[in-house]
């Protein structure tokens, strides 16, 4: 069963939720509770998949013995290069996966959500070498990892935001605001995936016309798909973040109306935006930081230049080994550094006004270059 996928699905989701919902608006604890609603979701989703429930058993048991083996090495003399063996062994399941397609051999290893329970597993690494953890129970990483609201596709949450959202109770009053506001995020996740997003998948991109090779075909695809791309992952993000409110968790936000980005920098600000920022303070600022402390370049915008190229191609990567995806990700790396040679010799020559008539401008120009990335992303140019 795959998550926020059928009617089905929401029903047994809606009778599961009573009891939390009960507890919440008495005030009361329920932090076991959701933590046997999360076994039985899990059972549902792999119930029919015995492969993929073997693979996340043992994805699950590699990352707690990586995590638990380097917690007493960081506190004894955190070595860098255990840092960089514990982050490398914490995502090979994911690497195996993302390159299981070109082996036969390998082609029933992997789950659903892989990639965004890797990026938990990550951060945790990162935030032990940094210090800011200082103890990891099993328990609680169980807790952290698996929640299934976000299980599948996020958003992707930071350990400690999480942590104490799970140790706060709310009271009456708080929880019924929470109540109220998951409610209205999961009505507005089957506007946008199962009205919107089925509308325009249907009654455009299935059309017949779509399927030939046209220029003006292809550009009603490329905006259409962008639509299509947004309502559906927007869809299931409120899906998520309403079922997390109501089980009490403010899980983050992954969507700001990006399509009114007003540059390439912005867009990243409003789009997905718990994988950017993951990718922002986890790859960009901490090569950055490593390369301004070592002095290994002088020039802070060559710096700049090639984090975020490594940004972008390892984001572009993460989807797949595919030559679609990877020119999706140099393209951005294209977009932003030249937009930041634009901004900073704008703001020396102020060629570009900031007024609204301009700001409009910059919006529609935003926008007609993100949804040519995604044309690309789509991989319609490359079959």
């Amino acid at each position: 069963m795959i998550p926020y996928a059928t009617f089905l699905y929401f029903f047994i989701l809606a009778i599961l939720l009573i009891p939390s919902i009960i507890a919440g608006l008495n005030g009361k604890s329920f932090k076991t509770y959701n933590a046997v609603i999360t076994i039985v979701f899990l059972a549902l989703i792999f119930y029919n998949k015995p492969p993929q429930a073997i693979s996340l058993i043992i994805f699950v048991i590699w990352q707690i013995i990586v995590i638990k083996a380097y917690l007493p090495i960081r506190k004894k003399n955190n070595p860098t290069s255990i840092f960089y063996l514990a982050v490398a062994l914490s995502i090979i399941p994911l690497v195996i996966v993302k390159f299981a397609p070109y082996f036969k051999s390998l082609s029933m290893v992997g789950f659903l959500g892989i990639s965004y329970l890797t990026f938990k597993a990550v951060q945790m690494i990162i935030d032990i070498r940094d210090g800011q953890l200082k103890e990891v129970s099993v328990y609680r990483f169980l807790r952290f990892l698996l929640f299934f609201p976000t299980f599948t596709s996020g958003p992707i949450d930071r350990y400690r935001r999480f942590e104490k959202d799970i140790n706060h109770t709310p009271t009456q009053e708080e929880y019924r605001e929470l109540l109220y506001r998951g409610i209205n995020r999961i009505i507005q996740g089957f506007l946008y995936k199962f009205i919107i997003g089925y509308l325009i998948n249907q009654h455009i991109l299935m059309s017949e016309y779509l399927k030939h090779d046209t220029f003006l075909s292809i550009v009603i695809y490329m905006y259409a798909y962008s639509m299509y791309l947004f309502f559906d992952f927007a869809g299931y993000s409120n899906f998520a973040i309403g079922v997390s409110y109501i089980l009490g968790i403010k899980s983050p936000e992954n969507f700001n109306k990006p399509f009114i980005s007003r540059n390439i920098k912005d867009f990243w600000n409003r789009w997905h935006m718990t994988l950017s920022f993951w990718f922002r303070d986890y790859i960009f600022m901490r090569f950055v930081f490593t390369m301004t402390k070592k002095k290994v370049i002088k020039n802070r915008y060559t710096i700049s230049y090639i984090g975020i190229f490594l940004n972008f191609f390892v984001m572009g990567l993460w989807h797949g080994p595919y030559l679609h995806y990877i020119v999706y990700g140099l393209l951005h790396t294209l977009y932003f550094i030249s937009f930041d040679i634009f901004e900073r010799k704008n703001k020396k020559h102020k060629f570009w006004p900031d007024n609204k008539f301009m700001h409009v401008v910059s919006v529609v120009i935003t926008f007609n270059f993100v949804c040519f990335s995604f044309l690309i992303f789509s991989g319609r140019l490359f079959t």
